[in-house]
């Protein structure tokens, strides 16, 4: 008798707890590029999927110097990625990459203290 009470608890709980939304599966709704077949030319792209992601990104060269001081061409890559996290608020990062390093900025992302 115990083990029928203890049983019929068990699906009661069982039956009671949160049920988790069943997630759709992610498809890209649009999407562009721009790229010369691997060759080192200035590139585009951008998507946007069905869950409300997306990202856009180009390249670019741009001149620089070398450790002699003679011109070299440089890549520089700007762009952004959005996605809408767990609080259903939509994050952005805008970046750029050039000879410098990688630069985020985002109004969710920590600023380092001006010295």
């Amino acid at each position: 008798m115990k083990m029928i009470i203890v049983l019929a608890a068990l699906v009661a709980i069982a039956t009671a707890a949160p049920q988790r939304p069943q997630q759709s599966e992610v498809v890209i709704v649009k999407q562009s590029e721009h790229n010369n077949a691997g060759l080192p030319e200035p590139y585009n792209y951008n998507y946007e999927l069905s869950d409300g992601s997306q990202k856009q990104e180009e390249a670019s060269f741009e001149s620089a110097t070398n450790e002699e001081g003679k011109p070299v061409p440089a890549i520089v890559v700007r762009g952004s990625y959005s996605f809408v996290g767990e609080d259903g608020v939509t994050y952005t990062v805008t970046y750029t990459a050039d000879k410098d390093g990688f630069h985020p900025v985002g109004d969710h992302l920590p600023v380092a203290p001006v010295a």
